[in-house]
């Protein structure tokens, strides 16, 4: 039966490929959680590049033109990797600007100052290396390549970011305040990006189940807590948790309850940027629709001269 040797191949730790048999929902889980990750990428994209004019430096101009980059580039590697699960990358675009298919809710919060672009690069790409690095494990063999070579980019991010932070947090009264104000605003944005918590979440099960996912969400947001915490105490600043405690017994921090009416306002498009991010797509899409006509017409025409 072809469902015993997928299972088989599950429990061998052995990757999925595309041409092996996979049950439907294996398949649309995967779809919907590769496709979220690309849409991530991609709309992730605009709250970085609104400030891609206005950095400060030529040094920080370059590096941060260079990540937007790389952004781009984890999205098309993304939906590639979809695509090999038998959905156009036209429908998945067409799912994301419907509104069919979600995008990480942490890109629909404004970047207001420049230290935001600091604390995006550590709170949020750090957020998504200790989930993505998890991924680099997941039994759908084209998922987990792409994750091996986004994860090496993903940490420069990272490093980048917290450099930012560092910077201002040793600075000016006023920069200090600028890094302080940045992490109250990304904290509890960056520690829902992780999810519900896996008693509410209906697809965890199946997903651990398969080795779609490694971990669970929960621990996955406690590591993120854990590494974090250190980091913000160590330039001086504070996390905005007053519940936030180092558990001796537990070796982890205790920290308080995320706004879990505020994560699911967001994740539904009541964010203070959801409208922005789509109608901006949509237009970035529109534009480009003639490099895509002429890149596939040129592609086209010098296929069709190998063959002659």
């Amino acid at each position: 039966m072809p469902n015993s040797i997928f299972e088989d191949k599950i429990n061998k730790d052995l990757k999925i490929e595309p041409r092996d048999e996979m049950p439907d929902g294996y398949r649309s889980h995967l779809i919907r959680q590769m496709s979220q990750h690309a849409h991530s990428e991609i709309i992730g994209m605009q709250p970085e590049g609104n400030w891609i004019t206005r950095a400060p430096s030529l040094r920080s101009k370059m590096i941060l033109l260079a990540k937007v980059q790389d952004e781009a580039g984890h999205g098309l590697y993304l939906y590639s990797a979809c695509e090999t699960l038998g959905i156009s990358r036209e429908q998945m675009i067409k799912d994301l600007q419907t509104g069919k298919a979600k995008y990480s809710s942490i890109f629909n919060y404004p970047t207001l100052t420049w230290a935001d672009i600091g604390a995006i690069g550590w709170l949020v790409d750090g957020a998504a290396i200790v989930n993505q690095v998890s991924l680099q494990k997941t039994s759908y063999g084209p998922y987990s390549r792409a994750m091996i070579k986004i994860c090496k980019e993903e940490s420069f991010h990272q490093r980048q970011g917290y450099e930012i932070i560092c910077t201002l947090a040793k600075g000016t009264d006023e920069q200090k305040k600028m890094a302080q104000d940045a992490l109250d605003r990304w904290w509890w944005p960056s520690i829902m990006m992780f999810g519900p918590h896996d008693k509410d979440s209906n697809r965890s099960e199946k997903a651990l189940e398969w080795k779609i996912k490694r971990e669970t969400n929960d621990s996955l947001r406690q590591s993120f807590i854990d590494k974090t915490v250190p980091q913000a105490e160590l330039i001086g600043l504070k996390v905005p948790d007053d519940k936030l405690k180092w558990n001796e017994k537990t070796n982890h921090y205790d920290f308080g309850e995320i706004d879990w009416e505020e994560f699911w306002n967001v994740v539904n498009g009541k964010g203070l940027c959801n409208k922005e991010r789509i109608e901006h797509h949509k237009k970035a899409h529109d534009e480009g629709e003639w490099v895509r006509k002429a890149a596939l017409a040129y592609s086209t025409k010098k296929m069709n001269k190998k063959v002659a």
